[in-house]
């Protein structure tokens, strides 16, 4: 019994380690996005300044 426990917690180590690292790739595509919105916001007012 001892060895399905151990066995089961390294499923479950690994599945949520998998949904961290999900989490901080989806929180840097997020930032990368508004970086990207951000930077075309300001070339877009700097074009409507002239």
């Amino acid at each position: 019994m001892g060895e399905n426990v151990m066995y089961a917690l390294e499923i479950m180590g690994k599945g949520m380690a998998s949904i961290f690292v999900v989490i901080i790739l989806l929180t840097l595509i997020v930032m990368l996005m508004a970086k990207i919105g951000e930077s075309s916001t300001k070339s877009k007012g700097q074009n409507n300044q002239e």
